[in-house]
């Protein structure tokens, strides 16, 4: 699907802000409200709108620990790669995985309870035998910058 500069600019608008009124949408996508509701249509329908979630803020439910861990498997069949990611798929700690390119295989953001927590999941990851030969942590101390949308006007 090719997409225009009004394409883009619906992207980028729901990206930031999925709950924006469709008025809102379209004098930010410089279209009237019906054209700019069936592009946005469109872009769902073409799965290039995902979907639409809340940013929860969770430090106002519960204290927690982020964690980046970085991970090297011992093997590297596709075999292996399949059984490590099923495996951190279905662990609802891992909130992002990254398979990568360069000196180790994947980069995990990990949430966590606390540290504790954490080392069990890693305890639990070892046992389970999915193919780590080696892992390092690093502990998010301070949040910089975790920006919500996607910058698709550099797509453009």
């Amino acid at each position: 699907m090719k997409l225009d500069a009004i394409d883009l600019r619906i992207l980028e608008a729901v990206s930031r802000d999925g709950r924006m009124t469709k008025l809102r949408l379209a004098e930010i996508a410089g279209l009237s409200p019906t054209p700019c509701w069936l592009r946005l249509r469109k872009l769902e329908q073409a799965g290039i709108i995902a979907g639409y979630h809340a940013r929860i803020e969770p430090r106002k439910i519960a204290p927690f620990t982020s964690v980046i861990m970085e991970v090297s498997l011992a093997n590297h069949r596709q075999a292996d790669f399949e059984r490590f990611e099923r495996a951190v798929t279905a662990r609802p700690e891992v909130a992002a995985c990254w398979s990568v390119g360069g000196g180790v295989d994947y980069f995990l953001r990990v949430v966590a309870r606390d540290i504790d927590a954490y080392q069990r999941l890693v305890d639990e990851l070892l046992a389970a035998e999915i193919g780590i030969e080696r892992y390092f942590t690093y502990i998010v101390t301070r949040t910089v910058k975790d920006e919500p949308g996607f910058p698709v006007a550099l797509l453009g």
